[in-house]
C-alpha cells in the first residue's frame, strides 16, 4: 500500500465522525465527494433527517435497466470526538494500523470505494453499480432503512463492506435484532415514614428484569439482554419510575415475532405498577439462502484466483444493513471489509496487509456478477 493512499485513509481517520455528530458525519461525506472527483460517477446527496448526518448515493456502470449490485457502506462510528487525541491515538505497529473507526469501518469503505471508482472509470462493470454510503448504520439506520430496502428491491445482489471477522472471515448469516425500552411507575413514598404506602419501580423492573433475561436460549440463538437500568430519586425515596432497554437477538423469523410478543406484553406483578413497552425487530434475521450460497462460492473462486482463502463465518450474532437487503431475498454478501479486531473498543485496528486483496475482490466481484 503506497504511502499516498495511506495519507488519504490517515485523514479519513482523523476525521472523527460519530453518528450524532452531524459536522463530522458530512465532513466524511465530503471526502467520499471528493474522492470520486474525475471519475464517471453520478453523485446524489441525501439531506440527513432526525438529526443524522446525510447519505449519499453513487452510481456507475451500465446506465440500463437490469437488476444492479448494491454496496454499502456507513461513516458513522461509536467513538466520541476527541478518541483520537486522547484514548485511541492514530500510529501503525506492524502490520496493525490503530484508529476510531478504522475497522468498523473507515479502512473498508475507504477501498471499496476505491475499487468502485476504478471499475467506473474502466467501464468494466458487470452490471448497474449503487453504491450506497449511510450516516446511521450503528444506531439501527432509522433514516436510512427505506433507502435501502428500495435500493436492494431494484438489485440483484449486495455486497456490504462491514469488517471481516476471526482472521478475515466473510459473513453470509447474521442474527435479527429486536430493541426495546421498557418503562414501569410505581408510587413514591419516604422510605422512613411511609414506606408501606410505597410501590417500588425498581423492585418490579428487578422481577421483569429476571423474566426477560429468562428468555435466553442458547439452543435456539436466542439472547435477552438488560445492560443498562434507571432508576429513583434520592437514596430514602421510595422510587416511582425504572426504565431499561432490551437487547434481544434471534436466528429466525419466527423466534423474532415469538420473543416480540412476549417482551411487549410485559405484565406487572402487582396492579399497583404500569409497565410501558416500546420497540420491536430492529433488524429483521439475515438467513443464509442458495442465492447467498452462491454469491460466496463466486467470490471464494476469485479470491482463490487473487491469492487468498475465503472463508464464510459461522452465524454473527451483530447486525447490519445487510439483514434489511437479505430479509428481501437478495443474495447479501457481508464481513467484505479489512481483518482486524477491536471493534467499538479503545484497541481498535485494522491489518494493513489485508487492504489490497480485499480491494480487489471487491473489484473483480463488482466486474463479474452478472
Amino acid at each position: 500500500m503506497t504511502s499516498p493512499a495511506l495519507d488519504t485513509l490517515f485523514t479519513w481517520i482523523r476525521t472523527e465522525s460519530p453518528t450524532h455528530d452531524v459536522a463530522g458525519v458530512n465532513l466524511m461525506m465530503d471526502l467520499v465527494v471528493e474522492q470520486m472527483k474525475g471519475a464517471p460517477v453520478a453523485i446524489e446527496r441525501i439531506r440527513g433527517e432526525q438529526g443524522l448526518g446525510d447519505a449519499l448515493i453513487l452510481r456507475a456502470g451500465p446506465q440500463t435497466d437490469e437488476p444492479a449490485i448494491l454496496i454499502m457502506s456507513h461513516l458513522d462510528t461509536v467513538h466520541p470526538v476527541g478518541t483520537i487525541e486522547r484514548d485511541l491515538p492514530l500510529r501503525i505497529e506492524g502490520d496493525r494500523l490503530y484508529g476510531p473507526g478504522v475497522y468498523d469501518m473507515k479502512a473498508s469503505a475507504w477501498f471499496s470505494l476505491e475499487a468502485f471508482k476504478e471499475v467506473a472509470r474502466k467501464g468494466t462493470a458487470a452490471r448497474p453499480l449503487i453504491y450506497l454510503v449511510t450516516p446511521d448504520e450503528e444506531i439501527g439506520s432509522p433514516m436510512t432503512r427505506s433507502i435501502i430496502e428500495d435500493l436492494a428491491r431494484r438489485s440483484a445482489y449486495a455486497l456490504v463492506t462491514e469488517p471481516s471477522r476471526d482472521g478475515g472471515q466473510v459473513v453470509t448469516a447474521r442474527k435479527g435484532v429486536g430493541r426495546f425500552d421498557v418503562h414501569v411507575e410505581g408510587r413514591p413514598a419516604h422510605a422512613g415514614s411511609r414506606h408501606a404506602e410505597g410501590r417500588n419501580a425498581i423492585y418490579e423492573a428487578a422481577r421483569q428484569i429476571l423474566a426477560i433475561e429468562a428468555m435466553t436460549d442458547y439452543t435456539r440463538g436466542v439472547t435477552t439482554t438488560v445492560g443498562m437500568v434507571s432508576g429513583g430519586t434520592a437514596v430514602n425515596t421510595i422510587p416511582q419510575h425504572c426504565s431499561f432497554p432490551v437487547d434481544l437477538r434471534v436466528e429466525t423469523v419466527a423466534d423474532g415475532e415469538a420473543l416480540t410478543r412476549a417482551i411487549l406484553g410485559l405484565t406487572p406483578h402487582h396492579p399497583d405498577f404500569k409497565i410501558t413497552v416500546t420497540g420491536g425487530m430492529n433488524r429483521p434475521p439475515y438467513e443464509r439462502t442458495e442465492g447467498t450460497s452462491k454469491l460466496f462460492d463466486h467470490a471464494k473462486s476469485l479470491a482463490a484466483e487473487i491469492g487468498f482463502d475465503l472463508v464464510s463465518a459461522p452465524r454473527v450474532g451483530g447486525g447490519s444493513d445487510g439483514n434489511f437487503t437479505a430479509a428481501l431475498g437478495v443474495p447479501t454478501l457481508d464481513g467484505l471489509g479489512i481483518d482486524g479486531n477491536g471493534a467499538h473498543t479503545l484497541q481498535e485496528y485494522g491489518v494493513i496487509s489485508t487492504i489490497a486483496p480485499r480491494q480487489e475482490l471487491m473489484k473483480r466481484l463488482m466486474e463479474t456478477l452478472r
